[in-house]
C-alpha cells in the first residue's frame, strides 16, 4: 500500500469514527429530552401517545385520592382552563398538596390518562416553576407577579386572588 493510499484510509476511518460518535450522541440527546406541556397545550395541540414529557400546573382542589392498592394516587393537574387526570404509583413529595404547583414526568396513555413516573412539588410558598407560570399565563391568567425581595412585602399571584405576606 502506498503512503498516499494509507493516509486516505486513515482519514476515512477517522471521519467514520467521528460520524458514528456524533450519531450516537444525537440519539442519546433525543431520548433524554423532555418537553413541557400544560393541560391547555395537551387539549389544544395534543401529544403523541407513549411520548415521555413533563406536565405542569396546579393540583386541582378536591381531586387527590388514594387508589385501592394503597400506594397509587390519582389527581388532576389544571391550569384552571383544562384538566389532565394523573395517576402516580409511589410516595409523593412531602410538599405535594391541593392548590400547589406541580411538575410531573411521564406518558399519556390512549385513554388520556397521564401515567407519571416522577412527581415534583414546589419547594416553598413563593416559588413557581417558570414553565408552570408560562403555561398559566398562556391559559389566560395574565402575568404572575414576581416574589418580593426580603422584607415585609405582600406577594401575590394576582390571577388567583391569593396573597402571601413574607417577613
Amino acid at each position: 500500500m502506498k503512503r498516499k493510499q494509507r493516509r486516505m484510509m486513515v482519514l476515512g476511518l477517522c471521519l467514520l469514527g467521528v460520524g458514528t460518535a456524533t450519531g450516537l450522541a444525537l440519539t442519546a440527546f433525543e431520548e433524554n429530552i423532555l418537553f413541557f406541556y400544560g393541560p391547555t397545550d395537551i387539549a389544544t395541540q395534543g401529544v403523541p401517545e407513549d411520548t415521555r414529557f413533563r406536565l405542569g400546573g396546579l393540583v386541582a382542589e378536591d381531586s387527590v385520592r388514594r387508589l385501592s392498592d394503597g400506594i397509587s394516587t390519582e389527581f388532576l393537574v389544571t391550569d384552571t382552563v383544562h384538566d389532565v387526570r394523573v395517576v402516580y404509583t409511589g410516595i409523593l413529595p412531602d410538599l405535594f398538596r391541593e392548590g400547589q404547583g406541580v411538575v410531573t414526568h411521564g406518558r399519556l396513555d390512549a385513554a388520556g390518562l397521564f401515567v407519571a413516573d416522577e412527581v415534583l412539588a414546589r419547594h416553598d410558598e413563593e416559588y413557581m416553576p417558570p414553565e408552570v407560570a408560562e403555561a398559566l399565563e398562556r391559559a389566560g391568567h395574565g402575568p404572575l407577579t414576581a416574589p418580593a425581595a426580603a422584607g415585609r412585602d405582600a406577594v401575590g399571584y394576582a390571577s388567583y386572588g391569593v396573597e402571601t405576606v413574607t417577613n
